[in-house]
């Protein structure tokens, strides 16, 4: 029996075969079907011509994605507002040395302690380094934030269920510390990629790690590296251990639980663990964090420093704004001369304070200012400044009374001068110790500090050119009210700081030229101009002659140029001196000006004045050459007028001659107008001198002494009046009175 053919496929004539089941399916479920012509409709085919739109297709919905999400970004960015980056930028007002250390720091406002850093300076480079391996490995080639940290963040997120290791960057940190918040959310995540992105845009990389190392928290009021480093450490984050590097980067994670002071076993065991990460990565070696996990974490904080705290307080009030001052101030002597008025001040007593200023002789820079012997001692009123502090300078202007005179001529330091007793007016001056040396040198007398000849010398002078001269080279002498320059001022009768009393000194080694003093360093062109105090040779010789005095007890002879004083009821005792380079002051007493019997420049000052020099650090310069023109010899060797000092009009005569004195009215004395002038004239006597005399008043004649010796001449009205008589042969005596 023959077959029946069949077009059905063999496969498909079996009931419940495979295909037939297939094609079943297939009709009573069309999504399949749909789902093949989608991938033919896009899927790309040998044709080329429906493979390249579907690429192009893909690539225009892309790019509208990322343009929307970049817009979303955008939009985002916008609604967070401008960058505060202003007030991330304060910090804490600093004063600093002239070689950038550390003075003082103020805290801000509200008592948080931020100070500037420069991470490429002023930072430990280990600590650097430690910090971009435990914290941002990528700092320096991402944009602010790090895919490749943020997807391990993520993984291990969903891996573990737990955060292992954070996906910020430096960058992001640091928009965390810009704009805190509390919560730790996505949407928070999201804002600070966003800000570190723009962070990135407008900062240069070391801009942001800058700004970063001054904001990160370190517990407490403590931000940035530079207040850890000082309150933990005691000292700039320039030369860190690899313990204290360590240290520094842990703390920040989480400052408060990991305080020093307050938790330091977890302080150390968060060290630990960095120490332990930088081995792993093959950082640090084994051998190394072994001896730095040895090191010990104490519970303590350092006080910030306060070194020059007047100079710091009078720059701040000076220039309010700035955040950064730098001071002229040399960290270290200041910190030397500070210890060493501490010391002696305590030997002395309990309210005695010490004043020092130290100046470079070269450029008017204040090295050190020691205002008080310790700024925080109440009882010495340590907060008073007496470097600034009006007082009375004792002896101490005698060098310039004998400069004025060198420069005049009429005076040598080899000439001879009689210490005797001597009245003007109602004022007769007295030594020190109440007794007279007789005719001696001229260099002796300032050495030894005799009061009569600093005052015959100043009466020669004149007190108010004194106090003329002194003020043209800067320095303001304070007088009672209504009180015109005396006799009395060569003695301590004015006010003077120890500030202006150093400058005028400074200008004796520098050979009559006065630089005045700055503090605050500029930033510009320094238009200080030099102010004249004397002329060349006689600044010269006034330093010779005080290179000679006698120096306290154990300190060597001729290595500095130095002078005391003692004011009126032992209130000051003073001493100040200078070598080549620089000059020194020191004022002692009690800084609400009571008497301290006893207490003496020679005794109490002049040793801190040696200490300091002793403590400055650098040898002993010598003092200039002598100008070209100065006249070096013996007294036998002078020229005979200069032999022997003598009043004006006491000249060597022969026979039975006088030398000429005016002897009414006194010199320096005081006349009524009314009492005097009631008949109209005021009387001049003179003895000896040789007729005819010539009477002169303020330089102009007003005619001739009669046979009497005397005339009677018009008041010139109130005031100070000059008067001066000559006689025959060129002799002339002078006085100056105050009419009134």
């Amino acid at each position: 029996m023959s077959e029946r053919p069949t077009n059905t496929p063999a496969a498909s004539r079996e009931v419940g075969t495979p295909a037939k089941v297939s094609l079943r399916a297939e009709r009573s479920n069309p999504a399949p079907r749909a789902r093949r012509g989608l991938l033919r409709r896009f899927a790309p085919r040998n044709d080329g011509w429906r493979g390249w739109r579907w690429i192009r297709t893909t690539a225009i919905v892309s790019a509208v994605l990322v343009v929307a999400a970049l817009g979303s970004l955008v939009a985002y960015a916008v609604s967070l507002g401008p960058l505060p980056l202003d007030e991330a930028r304060q910090t804490s007002v600093t004063v600093v040395d002239r070689h950038g250390k550390l003075l003082r720091a103020y805290a801000m406002a509200d008592g948080r302690w931020r100070l500037p850093v420069d991470a490429s300076t002023e930072v430990d480079p280990r600590y650097l380094k430690l910090l971009f391996a435990y914290e941002d490995k990528r700092f320096w080639s991402h944009h602010g934030v790090d895919p490749l940290a943020v997807g391990r963040a993520a993984l291990q997120l969903v891996t573990q269920g737990r955060i292992v290791s954070g996906g910020s960057t430096i960058t992001m940190q640091l928009a965390r510390l810009m704009e805190p918040r509390r919560q730790r959310s996505l949407s928070a995540k999201l804002r600070q990629m966003v800000r570190a992105v723009e962070l990135e845009h407008r900062l240069s990389k070391q801009q942001i790690l800058d700004l970063y190392l001054a904001l990160a928290p370190y517990g407490g009021n403590l931000e940035g590296i530079r207040a850890a480093s000082i309150a933990y450490f005691g000292k700039e984050p320039k030369r860190l251990t690899l313990a204290e590097s360590a240290l520094l980067v842990a703390l920040p994670q989480s400052p408060e639980h990991r305080r020093l002071d307050r938790h330091p076993d977890v302080a150390r065991e968060a060290r630990d663990r960095v120490l332990a990460r930088m081995v792993e990565d093959g950082v640090v070696s084994a051998e190394d964090a072994a001896q730095a996990r040895a090191v010990p974490v104490l519970r303590q904080r350092k006080p910030m420093p306060i070194l020059a705290p007047h100079s710091a307080d009078q720059a701040v009030i000076a220039d309010k704004d700035a955040p950064l001052i730098r001071l002229t101030l040399d960290a270290g002597l200041q910190r030397a001369l500070e210890t060493l008025a501490r010391d002696r001040a305590a030997a002395l007593g309990p309210d005695i304070s010490i004043g020092i200023v130290a100046v470079d002789n070269a450029n008017g820079d204040v090295l050190a200012h020691v205002g008080s012997a310790d700024y925080f001692d109440d009882r010495r009123a340590g907060q008073v400044d007496m470097v600034r502090a009006v007082r009375s300078p004792g002896s101490t202007l005698k060098p310039f009374i004998y400069g004025l005179a060198f420069e005049d001529g009429f005076v040598h330091p080899e000439s001879l001068i009689d210490d005797r007793p001597v009245r003007y007016g109602a004022y007769a001056p007295e030594n020190f110790d109440m007794t007279f040396q007789g005719t001696v040198p001229v260099r002796k007398a300032l050495q030894l500090s005799l009061n009569v000849p600093a005052i015959e010398l100043l009466d020669r002078v004149g007190a108010a050119r004194l106090a003329s001269r002194l003020k043209q080279a800067g320095t303001e002498l304070v007088l009672p009210k209504d009180e015109a320059p005396g006799l009395a001022m060569g003695l301590g009768g004015v006010g003077i700081k120890l500030i202006d009393l150093v400058q005028l000194y400074s200008g004796l080694p520098r050979l009559g030229s006065v630089l005045p003093l700055r503090e605050i360093a500029s930033s510009g062109n320094d238009k200080r101009e030099t102010l004249r105090l004397m002329d060349q040779v006689a600044a010269w010789q006034v330093g010779s002659v005080l290179l000679g005095t006698p120096p306290p007890e154990n300190a060597v002879r001729n290595q500095i140029a130095f002078k005391t004083g003692t004011s009126y009821g032992y209130r000051d005792a003073w001493s100040v001196g200078f070598d080549g380079r620089m000059t020194i002051g020191v004022w002692v007493g009690r800084p609400d000006g009571a008497p301290v019997p006893g207490m003496i420049g020679r005794v109490a000052a002049a040793p801190v004045l040696f200490d300091a020099f002793a403590r400055s650090g650098h040898l002993r310069a010598p003092l200039p050459k002598a100008p070209r023109g100065t006249l070096v010899a013996s007294n036998a060797r002078l020229p005979l007028p200069l032999r022997r000092f003598r009043p004006a009009g006491d000249l060597v005569r022969t026979g039975d001659d006088k030398a000429l004195r005016i002897q009414f009215p006194l010199n320096g004395s005081r006349i009524d107008a009314v009492s005097e002038a009631s008949v109209g004239a005021l009387p001049v006597k003179v003895a000896g001198g040789v007729l005819p005399m010539t009477v002169m008043v303020n330089g102009l004649s007003v005619g001739e002494i009669d046979g009497r010796r005397q005339r009677l001449i018009a008041p010139p009205g109130p005031g100070f009046v000059r008067l001066t008589v000559m006689d025959a042969v060129g002799a002339a005596d002078t006085v100056v009175v105050r009419i009134q």
